[in-house]
């Protein structure tokens, strides 16, 4: 069945709302507009989705090589090499010009969602998240295995997230952490961000407790739709968002010059 013009608008308005969402739950340090290209750079966190070149709407398809070349010049001047983020709303016309100017296509993200209200988390254990940005830090800099030179930056972007923030950590019995994430509760949609469980304890159910606690606090404070982005190389993370019930909305990649460094 053919797509209607109608269904693609609100397809594109779904996209659109859950972008949104997703810069306000991990805000970049700077974010500059070429026209309604969103350029998000972050100095002391590499994350890709803050450092990138985001295109919002898909008629926004002019000058584009000389756009890509400005925005190239921005990347290197801060010190990165230029990527973009490439989802339903970037231009037909951009993509075009990706493809064949040979720029490589690299982790495939799948963004989901889910009706909260028709989910069963009744066997979730209720638990308050904590309130010390510092302990958070330290587990997930711990459970990711990601260097301590990350402590200031992962600090700043979580203590710039405006909607409020459910930090989760759980603890072993010894105490230390073994599994982290963020729930941002933004009106009434419920974004989850920076889960993982460290490797020493993976396949022990205790990804998919923490997630649900996550999920049943901010039904608690009123979200409606939960969403995730998930890698779609991470097939053990599929299973659980969609055993939860979570479905894909849309996917995005990212796109790097021939050669230019991940």
């Amino acid at each position: 069945m053919a797509i209607t013009e109608a269904e693609t608008m609100r397809q594109l308005a779904v996209v659109r709302r859950l972008e949104a969402a997703g810069f306000r739950a991990w805000p970049a340090s700077s974010t500059a507009f070429d026209g309604t290209w969103a350029v998000r750079l972050t100095a002391a966190f590499p994350a890709k989705r803050l450092n990138s070149v985001n295109p919002l709407d898909p008629s926004d398809n002019s000058d584009i090589a000389q756009r890509i070349e400005r925005a190239s010049k921005t990347f290197t001047q801060f010190g990165r090499a230029i990527i973009v983020r490439q989802s339903p709303l970037a231009p037909p016309e951009l993509v075009d010009y990706l493809d064949a100017e040979g720029w490589e296509r690299f982790d495939e993200s799948i963004v989901m969602t889910a009706d909260l209200t028709k989910l069963d988390l009744s066997a979730s254990i209720e638990r308050i998240p904590i309130r010390d940005t510092a302990r958070y830090v330290e587990a997930s800099l711990r459970v990711h295995e990601r260097s301590s030179a990350l402590r200031t930056g992962l600090t700043d972007i979580l203590e710039a997230i405006r909607p409020p923030t459910g930090l989760f950590v759980r603890e072993n019995e010894a105490g230390s952490p073994v599994a982290v994430a963020l729930a941002i509760h933004d009106n009434d949609l419920a974004g989850l961000l920076d889960v993982a469980v460290h490797h020493s304890e993976r396949q022990k159910g205790i990804g998919r407790d923490l997630v649900a606690t996550a999920l049943r606090y901010t039904v608690h404070k009123g979200a409606m739709t939960g969403w995730v982005q998930v890698e779609a190389a991470n097939a053990a993370g599929l299973s659980l968002y969609r055993s939860l019930g979570f479905t894909e909305a849309y996917r995005y990649v990212y796109r790097a010059p021939p050669g230019g460094t991940r």
